[in-house]
C-alpha cells in the first residue's frame, strides 16, 4: 500500500457510493437497465488513428492476435472455457449469497479456502473485484424479478460487512512506535517485514526469557522446519486433510505476535487474503480483562462490534467467522476448562470465563475459526485436544533483519550504517531476531548517528537497554512532566529505583515475566 489514490480502489461501502450502487436503489419506476446510452462505459471506445506504420513489435503482436481470432476452432475453445469458468464462478458466488438469505442453506465454503489462499495478492484483489461484480449482477436480477426485499437484505448484509472491514482497516493500517507524531502515522504496509513462522513450537529456548541463551536461539532454525505464511495459518500443512478450527501461535515477548495479527486483519480488510471468511472478531485479552458483567456471546460481540446489532442471533451461524484472541499470557480469567459448565446457547448470559472456554471447546459456534496467540509459558492454559494446529513465530532471519532496517529508514545510508554497527556485535545481531529489539536498536543507534556530540555507540545488550531506558524516560518526561520540571529529576530517580527493585525481587524469585 503506497497511499496512491490512483492505484488504490477503496472497498465497496467505504465512504463512497458507486454509480452502480446508486442505480440499484429501489425506485418507484421500473428498474432501469444497468447499461444506458448516456453512460460513458456503455459506448464503444473511440478509435484513435495515427499516421505512419506501427512499430515492428506492436505490428507483430496485432498480427498474432488477428491470426488467433481467425482460428475459429481456437476461439471457440476459448469462448467455451470462458463460459464454463464464468458459470462456475457465478454459481459459487450465488451459493454464498443464498447462505446470507436462507439459514437452512448448507454452507459451501470449505473448498474455496485452499483455492483462495493459493492466489497471490493481485489474484486475491482481482477475485474480490469479481465478487463485487457478481453481487451487482445478482442485485440487478433480483430487482428485475421484483424480489426487492431479498435484494435489500442481501445488499444490507454486504454493506454491513464492508463497514466492519473499513473500521478494522483504520484500526490496523498504522503502527505507533514510541512517541508517535500527530498527523504522521507510520503505515504498517511500509515497514512490515515478513516473519519466520514455523509449524509446532518445541524449541526449548523459547520457554525461557529471550535474553537467555541467545546464542542457542540463533541455531534454532533448521532445514527440516516447516515454514508457514501468516495468511496461511488455517491451511492444513504437509498434505494433511484435517480441517483446522483452532490455531495456537506461540512466541516470546516482542517477537511480532500482535503485529502479525494486525497484518492478517489488514490483508483481509483490504481484500488481499482469506476472503472466504465473512467476519473477523479481534478480541484481545487486554480488552477482555475489562469485562466484568455477564454476557451472552451475541451481546459480547455487539459490545465490541456494534454494527452487528442488525443481525439476528441465529444469522451468525450462516457465516464463516474468525475469532482472534491475542495475548493469552495477559489473560486474567481462570479459563477453568475442567470445571466450567457446558454452554451451548449463544443468546443466554453467563460469565465471560464460561463463554470463552465453551467457545474454545467448540460448544459455542462450532463452525467458527479461532486464532489464539500467547507467550510459550502461558500456552499450556489451552487443553491440547482443543488445538488443531500450533505455530511458532521465530522472529527475523538474518536477511529479514537487514530488510527491517532498510524499511525503517528512508535514508538508506543511515540504514546501512546501523546494519554495519549491529553486525559488528555478535550479541546485538543475534538479539535482532526479535523485532522489538530491532526497533530498540534503531531508536538508540539513530540518535548517536544524528547527534553532533555523541559518545560511544552501545555494543552490548546492557548498554543498549540502558540507553533505551534513558530514551524512554525522556519521552515520558516530555509527555507528562512538562509543567513539573523542578520535581522532574527527583521523580525520575525515585521511579527508576522502584522499577529496579521490582525487577530484582522478581528475578530473585525466578519470575521472568511480572507486573
Amino acid at each position: 500500500m503506497d497511499g496512491s489514490a490512483s492505484e488504490m480502489r477503496p472497498p465497496m461501502g467505504c465512504n463512497r457510493k458507486s454509480p452502480e450502487s446508486v442505480l440499484m436503489k429501489r425506485a418507484d419506476s421500473p428498474v432501469p437497465s444497468c447499461v444506458s446510452l448516456k453512460s460513458d462505459w456503455s459506448m464503444d471506445p473511440i478509435l484513435h488513428f495515427r499516421e505512419g506504420p506501427f512499430p515492428t513489435g506492436q505490428r507483430d503482436q496485432m498480427e498474432g492476435c488477428s491470426s488467433d481470432l481467425h482460428d475459429k476452432s481456437g476461439l471457440s475453445s476459448i469462448l467455451k472455457s470462458l463460459e464454463e469458468k464464468a458459470t462456475k464462478f457465478l454459481k459459487d458466488e450465488l451459493k454464498t449469497f443464498v447462505s446470507h438469505l436462507d439459514q437452512n442453506y448448507p454452507e459451501c465454503f470449505e473448498p474455496q479456502l485452499e483455492e483462495d489462499n493459493d492466489l497471490d495478492c493481485d489474484g486475491q484483489m482481482q477475485k474480490t473485484s469479481g465478487r463485487e461484480g457478481a453481487l451487482k449482477i445478482t442485485l440487478y436480477i433480483l430487482r428485475t424479478m421484483k424480489q426487492n426485499d431479498l435484494a435489500d437484505l442481501l445488499e444490507n448484509r454486504q454493506l454491513m460487512l464492508q463497514e466492519i472491514k473499513c473500521k478494522l482497516k483504520k484500526q490496523c493500517e498504522c503502527v505507533f512506535e514510541g512517541k508517535a507524531k500527530e498527523g504522521q502515522p507510520t503505515l504498517l504496509s511500509e515497514i512490515y517485514t515478513e516473519l519466520y513462522i514455523t509449524e509446532g513450537g518445541t524449541g526449548a529456548v523459547n520457554d525461557e526469557h529471550e535474553v537467555r541463551q541467545i546464542e542457542t536461539a540463533s541455531k534454532q532454525r533448521r532445514t527440516e522446519d516447516t515454514t508457514v505464511k501468516c495468511n496461511d495459518i488455517f491451511k492444513p500443512l504437509c498434505g494433511r486433510e484435517t480441517l483446522i478450527r483452532t490455531v495456537l501461535t506461540k512466541g516470546v515477548a516482542g517477537i511480532g505476535k500482535t503485529v502479525s495479527v494486525q497484518k492478517f486483519i489488514l490483508d483481509w480488510a483490504e481484500g488481499k487474503a482469506n476472503q472466504d471468511v465473512h467476519f473477523i472478531f479481534a478480541l484481545p485479552f487486554q480488552d477482555l480483562n475489562l469485562i466484568k458483567s455477564e454476557y451472552s456471546l451475541i451481546k459480547l460481540l455487539h459490545h465490541f462490534v456494534p454494527e452487528l446489532k442488525s443481525l439476528q442471533s441465529t444469522e451468525l451461524f450462516r457465516y464463516k467467522v474468525l475469532f482472534i484472541f491475542d495475548g493469552l499470557d495477559e489473560c486474567r480469567l481462570p479459563l477453568d476448562f475442567q470445571n466450567n459448565e457446558s454452554w451451548f446457547d449463544v443468546t443466554k448470559k453467563t460469565s465471560l470465563d464460561v463463554l470463552l472456554t465453551n467457545l474454545i471447546k467448540g460448544n459455542l459456534l462450532p463452525s467458527a475459526l479461532l486464532w489464539i496467540t500467547s507467550r510459550p509459558a502461558a500456552a499450556s492454559q489451552i487443553p491440547p485436544e482443543c488445538v488443531h494446529q500450533v505455530t511458532e513465530i521465530r522472529g527475523f532471519s538474518d536477511a529479514q533483519k537487514e530488510e527491517y532496517f532498510k524499511k525503517r529508514f528512508n535514508d538508506q545510508s543511515l540504514a546501512n550504517r546501523i546494519i554495519t554497527h549491529v553486525k559488528s556485535s555478535r550479541s546485538l545481531f543475534i538479539m535482532c531476531h526479535i523485532p522489538v529489539f530491532c526497533w530498540i536498536s534503531a531508536t538508540v543507534i539513530k540518535r548517536f548517528f544524528s547527534e553532533t556530540d555523541r559518545g560511544e555507540i552501545p555494543r552490548t545488550l546492557t548498554e543498549m537497554y540502558t540507553h533505551f531506558l534513558i530514551f524512554q524516560t525522556s519521552l515520558k518526561n516530555d509527555k507528562y512532566m512538562k509543567n513539573h520540571e523542578t520535581k522532574l529529576k527527583e521523580y525520575s530517580k525515585e521511579f527508576l529505583l522502584k522499577l529496579g527493585k521490582l525487577a530484582f525481587d522478581s528475578l530473585e524469585k525466578g519470575n521472568l515475566i511480572f507486573y
